[in-house]
């Protein structure tokens, strides 16, 4: 059976959909931008966006019990992908590390802001 999470230690769904869902072992995410959960400002710059929204990434995570160490695959949209890509791959290779997820990043029309990312992962503890 799967379970759906809205978390108020995420930023607010923009629409009618769920912050994460989780079946068996396995976990999706929402897109996630950078807004703050909190006061949903968001930073200037593609880095200061990039953190953000992996800090929102890793909240969701955090709210089945689970953190960055644990994604299996990570879809990234830029906004400016051709401009964005180095300086957004840098800071995604500060926050994950080791075993790095499969990544698939793409150019998309995104609604005010530069960065979105979803992910999948896995709890390793789950059983097969």
């Amino acid at each position: 059976m799967a379970e759906f999470i809205i978390s108020d230690d995420l930023p607010k769904p923009a629409g009618p959909y769920s912050h994460v869902a989780r079946a068996g072992g396995t976990v999706w995410t929402a897109g996630f931008g950078p807004h703050d959960p909190a006061t949903g400002e968001v930073p200037e710059g593609i880095e200061g966006q990039t953190e953000a929204t992996i800090d929102n990434v890793e909240r969701a995570l955090a709210a089945v019990g689970l953190g960055l160490g644990d994604v299996v695959k990570v879809t990234a949209h830029l906004q400016h992908l051709h401009e964005h890509f180095a300086p957004f791959n840098e800071v995604y290779a500060r926050r994950f590390t080791g075993t790095r997820p499969v990544r698939t990043t793409v150019g998309s029309d995104l609604f005010n802001i530069l960065v979105e990312i979803d992910v999948v992962a896995v709890n390793p503890s789950a059983s097969s």
